[in-house]
């Protein structure tokens, strides 16, 4: 990003075009804002420019999808979009004077250009011609340059969305056997024991089965890369809610990632809905992710009652749930690329709920739907180990991409 009195410059991972950016302006009393937002995600460390072309610059991941830039001033004011590949410029309109400069120059430029032509034409008649068609050339360049200097136009269109391939090459960062030695990973499989968890349409598969074959083959694999990985169950037991994240934190965790299969809320639903989703606390803004939250929620009744409304508030903290969101996107992203290599999977989105298990967790927690078990066909997928291992390899990028992302 580079940024100066007239303009702000913004580097892409990706080629864009002009119908991939979309604007509008907010009026008040006190201020003028014109708001740009685009599809993406930024990058754990991204500056903020101090002063520049407004004065004030606010640049922002606004949900788990959309960049937002803010242009305020004063008084009202238009902030012009440029796009060029993979570099968006934004700049103001130009000034009045340096209009006036312009014309100015241009008509200097065209008596230069006409005494030139007087001249030529009493010295040589025979090239009086093309003297007159250099200084018509000369005159509509002239012309030509001040329109191109009058753009650019604002762009108020589709966002520009970022695919999950775009989203992984995007990091380049690596993490040195030493940096990934230092961190620890908890698993939580969700369910076990008694609490089997969500159930196939023919009842033969469960999910705490599923969820606890997948973390074992996530484990495996953070292990041979260097990872210290701890489990909140190893085997088919039951752990009260609180007590799952309690660990974490007794254990100094890095990251907290609950392994869940999901279930479609009615028969009628179960043969149409399906796919990978991955959740991070925070209030629910959907129906699909309440239904999915209150699925999982009803593990540990006791343990809902300890969560007063209250209490659950005050573990919403800012700071975590934006560490969340990053990683869940990370996650959702590494997983899809990872199954989609040899399966087709939809794709669920990275989604907000209130987990009550990733309620108090220190760390940047999630949760993860691998699949749903209600699903005829996609029940089968999550059962298969061939299929388990590419979970587990998407699993294992996604805590290698948030780590090289925010060291």
């Amino acid at each position: 990003m580079l940024s100066d009195k007239n303009s702000l410059k913004i580097k892409l991972n990706r080629n864009i075009n002009e119908d991939e950016l979309k604007n509008f302006a907010l009026n008040s009393k006190d201020s003028w804002r014109n708001v740009y937002d685009i599809t993406g995600i930024l990058p754990s460390k991204f500056p903020i420019p101090q002063n520049g072309i407004s004065a004030k610059i606010r640049i922002a991941q606004k949900d788990p999808s959309t960049v937002r830039i803010v242009f305020e001033d004063a008084k009202k004011s238009q902030i012009y979009a440029q796009i060029d590949k993979k570099e968006i410029t934004f700049s103001k309109k130009l000034a009045q004077n340096t209009q006036k400069t312009e014309q100015k120059t241009e008509q200097k430029t065209e008596q230069n250009t006409k005494k030139t032509a007087k001249k030529v034409a009493n010295t040589e008649k025979t090239s009086a011609g093309k003297a007159e068609k250099t200084a018509k050339t000369q005159k509509e360049n002239t012309k030509n340059d001040k329109k191109i200097a009058k753009k650019p136009e604002p762009i108020n269109q589709k966002a520009m969305k970022i695919t999950a391939d775009t989203a992984i090459a995007a990091t380049s960062n690596k993490l040195s056997k030493k940096q990934k030695a230092s961190k620890i990973i908890v698993l939580d499989p969700g369910h076990g024991g008694d609490d089997v968890g969500a159930l196939s349409q023919n009842k033969k598969l469960r999910e705490k089965d599923i969820v606890l074959n997948v973390s074992k083959k996530t484990a495996s694999l953070l292990k041979e890369r260097g990872y210290k990985v701890l489990f909140t169950r190893s085997n088919d037991r039951f752990i009260k809610l609180r007590s799952r994240t309690s660990f974490a934190n007794d254990k100094g965790a890095h990251l907290f990632i609950s392994i869940h299969a999901n279930a479609a809320p009615n028969k009628e639903k179960a043969k149409s809905m399906n796919g990978i989703e991955t959740f991070f606390l925070s209030p629910s803004r959907s129906e699909r992710s309440m239904n999915a939250a209150n699925l999982e929620n009803k593990a540990d009744t006791d343990e809902m009652n300890y969560f007063t409304k209250v209490s659950f508030l005050n573990f919403l903290n800012r700071e975590k749930i934006i560490a969340s969101n990053k990683l869940a996107i990370d996650m959702q992203a590494a997983l899809l690329k990872s199954v989609r290599a040899s399966y087709k999977v939809s794709d669920g989105g990275v989604r907000e709920a209130p987990f009550w298990v990733l309620v108090g967790a220190l760390m940047p927690a999630v949760l993860i739907e691998i699949g749903y078990i209600s699903h005829p066909d996609e029940s089968q997928k999550i059962a298969n180990s061939k299929y388990q291992d590419r979970l587990a390899k998407g699993i294992a990028d996604g805590v290698d991409e948030y780590f090289a992302k925010n060291l």
